[in-house]
């Protein structure tokens, strides 16, 4: 085994957690190193080629105006995200309907006489009076209304943002995320497929680092309770790269399993084997000739089976397909999405929603890819409101990413601010200010 020179931080993923906490780390002066054993950046939202088209492996939305877009600024990396307008609509009954301006008011007062009492509780949320975190989302909004179209609606909501049903999600992390962390947020898509991001905030790690792809992370070495080292095998050969900063945008499970269950607390082992849930969703790529929907953006569904929203992509980013065609990528949550399911079953539910909601489609599209997310390539490593804490209790080890995100958030914006968290939290423990752009 080779030992290479040391890093002043070595991150472990290149998902949008790790591609962020190396940026940050590379840009406040620390000699880093990224490594993700896949052959490309992004993880479980990277960008493949089928057939001439960039086709996202999982998320495809990114952030305008939070802590994403901040950390682009503040590393001095291309952001060329567009945004579509608008960028959130509903397709109820096969019409599309834009809540951009009226928001929850105008959605909810077309469909049920009990809108105000549900308003009322989106208010009383947001001045900070929520249910506990036992309470189902299902369970919160039956208290006010029996309306199955509005049910549908807060059903893919939760199966869009936090790729679970409503009947899995706790009813607080999804008030907290429309009232404290933004409804209807501003996002947009990426005309070089989401890889786009992730390769810009590589170029501005290079400035003060390595990014080493096809590199396996084989073991995180503790000492004295505190992380020391990691080994990794690259081109045939096992390399020891010491540092005393390390962090795992692997999930906590695997970041257990790379440095001992024996070197963590053991109420942190105890935690993780009981709260974390894996959520899963199946992603639909696929093409027409003819376009599909008017609307620019995503859009949510009413009443489906498993079918939560679609992205019309191409209408902002053209250059995501080869010319003629227009590109989609739709989501489906299973039944569960926090346990096992039948995945063959699952898929032809959500097929048959496709086939509803847009007749002929079978003969209207070219399918690129089926993809189901579960287990240990999951949608979201942790459901909103199960997550575990960034500190791992081992000295100079922390995890970023969907596992341990903010209470009640959600996706990209919630894996970046993951990472700023941590590198404030080293920043401080230096004796340093966090990075001011």
């Amino acid at each position: 085994m080779n030992t290479n020179k040391d890093y002043d931080a070595i991150v472990i993923g290149a998902g949008a957690g790790g591609c962020c906490a190396a940026a940050r780390l590379a840009h406040g002066g620390f000699r880093t190193l990224l490594v993700d054993d896949h052959d490309r950046l992004g993880g479980r939202a990277s960008t493949e080629i089928i057939d001439g088209h960039l086709v996202n492996i999982g998320a495809i939305a990114l952030e305008f105006g939070g802590v994403f877009q901040e950390t682009f600024e503040l590393v001095g990396a291309d952001f060329p995200v567009r945004m579509p307008n608008p960028a959130n609509a509903f397709y109820l009954d096969r019409k599309v309907v834009d809540v951009g301006r009226g928001g929850w008011s105008m959605l909810l007062g077309g469909l049920t006489k009990q809108a105000a009492r549900i308003l009322e509780q989106f208010a009383n949320a947001k001045s900070g009076s929520l249910p506990d975190g036992r309470m189902s989302t299902k369970d919160w909004l039956s208290g006010y209304t029996r309306n199955e179209t509005v049910h549908a609606i807060f059903r893919n909501l939760c199966a869009a943002i936090f790729a679970a049903n409503a009947d899995e999600l706790p009813a607080r992390a999804f008030l907290t995320y429309f009232t404290s962390k933004g409804a209807f947020k501003k996002f947009g898509f990426h005309p070089q497929g989401t890889i786009g991001a992730w390769k810009a905030l590589a170029a501005a790690i290079e400035r003060n680092g390595d990014v080493w792809l096809a590199t396996r992370a084989e073991t995180i070495e503790v000492e004295s309770g505190a992380a020391r080292a990691v080994v990794v095998s690259r081109n045939g050969e096992r390399i020891r790269l010491r540092s005393d900063i390390i962090i795992s945008n692997a999930g906590p499970k695997a970041t257990v399993g790379l440095a001992g269950a024996d070197h963590f607390p053991a109420d942190y082992v105890a935690r993780m084997e009981r709260d974390l849930k894996p959520a899963a969703n199946i992603v639909f790529n696929f093409a027409s000739r003819e376009p599909l929907l008017s609307a620019p953006g995503i859009v949510t569904f009413g009443k489906t089976r498993r079918l939560c929203n679609l992205a019309n992509l191409t209408a902002s980013c053209p250059e995501l397909a080869p010319p003629g065609w227009h590109q989609y990528v739709a989501y489906a949550v299973p039944v569960p999405a926090l346990g096992d399911f039948d995945e063959a079953g699952e898929i032809a539910l959500a097929h048959d929603d496709l086939r509803e909601q847009f007749p002929g489609f079978d003969d209207k599209v070219k399918m690129l890819s089926i993809r189901v997310m579960r287990g240990d390539w999951p949608a979201q490593r942790s459901c909103a409101g199960y997550d575990l804490p960034r500190d791992t209790g081992i000295a100079g080890l922390w995890c970023v990413g969907d596992a341990v995100k903010e209470y009640g958030n959600g996706g990209t914006q919630a894996c970046a601010e993951t990472a700023k968290l941590v590198v404030d939290d080293i920043l401080a423990r230096a004796g340093r200010q966090p990075i001011a752009k």
